[in-house]
């Protein structure tokens, strides 16, 4: 995947996510302030070892809902 495609695709999901977010206003409420989200594609195994240390980061699996997923 190039960086062009990387990057299209991200800004993809983000616009996804803010969709989602208009028709379920409530999940705002699962999203700490302050908090860095991370989208997580669906084909990809979540990893929790090796990543940089950040605060208060929310994660999102990517289907065709967006769901919080205990980090």
């Amino acid at each position: 995947m190039t960086k062009k495609e990387y990057v299209e695709r991200n800004i993809g999901i983000t616009f996804d996510f803010v969709r989602h977010v208009i028709d379920h206003p409530e999940l705002i409420d699962t999203i700490p302030d302050g908090a860095e989200l991370d989208f997580i594609d669906k084909n990809m195994p979540v990893k929790t070892q090796g990543r940089i240390k950040r605060k208060k980061v929310t994660r999102y699996k990517v289907q065709h809902i967006f769901e919080p997923i205990k980090a």
